[in-house]
């Protein structure tokens, strides 16, 4: 990617969580995270001072819900792009924001990789939009936008059973071992395991070893915050 890089601003209300996608943002070639802001109050005066391409913008901030401050920046005349990060899966939501500059979502919990694609994907179509003379090329700037399907899981891993495994793991602010996600969600030790590494490889958990007990230690799992 050439040019100047794309000027992002965090607005998310978690200082973790809001760590953890400045980080992100800044793994990904070709953009910047130029700021963080945790309520609609500090995106505002961020906005005033620093010139911004992309909001990545969590719609249940402490203040105003994350829709109605994209309402307000564009009756200000702030024409930023948005990547709306939420856990909400309601379609009604996603119709009333794009109208609103609103060009992809991102459901919580998100890796690395599924925001690194949607960036990419928006300077794809930053470039194609740039250059469309015609009807074919705006429809083609407009399609890479257009997330792919989810990634298959591994063979024999369910996404319902990933999701219970996941929330378990996140309910647990001191960590699980593999055992302990058996019992929670109701599976065998060596199945939970299997989610349980299958995590780690996406980098949505962490793993360690726990000591103090007899015999081999055990693997304790954590939930990596910004996830």
């Amino acid at each position: 990617m050439t040019g100047q890089p794309i000027r992002v601003l965090v607005v998310e209300d978690d200082p973790v969580a809001a760590d953890a996608h400045v980080m992100y943002v800044g793994r990904v070639p070709g953009f910047v995270a130029v700021g963080k802001a945790h309520t609609g109050a500090e995106a505002r005066r961020a906005l005033d001072r620093t010139p911004v391409d992309l909001l990545l913008l969590d719609l249940h901030l402490p203040d105003v819900h994350g829709l109605q401050l994209a309402r307000t920046l564009r009756a200000a005349g702030r024409h930023a792009d948005v990547i709306a990060v939420t856990s909400a899966r309601d379609l009604a939501v996603v119709r009333e924001g794009v109208s609103l500059g609103v060009v992809q979502y991102v459901l919580k919990p998100f890796t690395f990789a599924t925001l690194r694609d949607r960036l990419v994907r928006y300077a794809e179509f930053r470039a194609a939009a740039g250059e469309a003379s015609g009807q074919d090329e705006v429809d083609r700037a407009l399609a890479t936008l257009r997330a792919p399907g989810p990634a298959a899981l591994p063979k024999g891993l369910s996404g319902p059973t990933l999701e219970r495994v996941s929330t378990a793991l996140r309910d647990a602010p001191d960590g699980l071992t593999a055992t302990g996600v058996a019992e929670a969600v109701g599976i065998s030790r060596i199945t939970a395991r299997r989610y349980l590494e299958h995590l780690v490889d996406a980098g949505c958990a962490a793993r360690r070893p726990q000591y103090g007990t007899v015999g081999r230690p055990e693997l304790q799992y954590r939930w990596v915050p910004g996830h």
